[in-house]
């Protein structure tokens, strides 16, 4: 008998109790930079050693982090369930707690690209430095997608959230688009969870599950409610 598919959205406030925070944290300050100044194309254009130094600071923040129960939780799913999780995090950090089928919307931390091409890709552990180039001799730069570029994962991910038999909101505010619109493209017959420490506001919708708690003790509940 196949398992049922359950698809996983994942926003800041799973990674936030590891220590990573985003700019959804404070007036849209992230580690006190404002995200305009380093998550940005302009940004890029007018300091690109700015942008660089952050992204190499967050790179070494989200080395040392480490999955918490909220992660390991959703992982464990995956012995029950078909599990995708479509995840608005740049970390890795749920598929070092052993989730499988990890689908990155706004990019990955330790990936980088040539600044003239995103599809030349490749893995950054230490530092991109001014002066790093890609195989077509441009500046390397983070495999992010920063405000004002597509996100070209999109439609892969509401392909995926067309097929959720259960489709589970954990840690997000549900306030950056076009990620948060993903939860429309749900069947209105698919049962809903929803898991934040302060529940965001949803139109009316059928089937929802509400679970008002951070996403590690949330996480838990949901496996209990799903798993017994």
């Amino acid at each position: 008998m196949s398992k049922k598919k359950l698809v996983i959205l994942s926003g800041a406030g799973v990674s936030a109790e590891s220590g990573l925070r985003t700019f959804r944290d404070s007036d849209g300050l992230w580690e006190g930079y404002n995200v305009h100044d380093v998550a940005t194309p302009e940004a890029w254009e007018k300091d690109p050693q700015l942008v660089l130094n952050f992204y190499n600071e967050r790179r070494r923040s989200v080395a040392e982090a480490k999955p918490n129960a909220a992660h390991i939780g959703l992982a464990a799913l995956e012995n029950d369930f078909e599990v995708t999780v479509i995840t608005q995090n740049i970390d890795d950090l749920h598929e070092r707690a052993g989730s499988t089928k990890v689908l990155h919307l706004h990019g990955e931390i330790f990936k980088m690209h040539s600044d003239r091409n995103n599809k030349l890709i490749s893995a950054i552990r230490g530092e991109i430095l001014l002066g790093d180039k890609a195989s077509d001799g441009n500046q390397l730069r983070p495999f992010i997608v920063w405000f004002g570029e597509p996100v070209v994962m999109m439609d892969k991910a509401i392909e995926v959230v067309y097929s959720a038999d259960i489709f589970v909101v954990v840690g997000t505010s549900l306030a950056v688009y076009p990620a948060a619109g993903l939860v429309n493209y749900v069947s209105p017959e698919t049962p809903k969870y929803i898991i934040d420490k302060k529940i965001p506001y949803t139109s009316p919708m059928k089937n929802l599950i509400l679970i008002e708690k951070p996403a590690t003790e949330g996480v838990e509940d949901l496996r209990k409610l799903l798993v017994g």
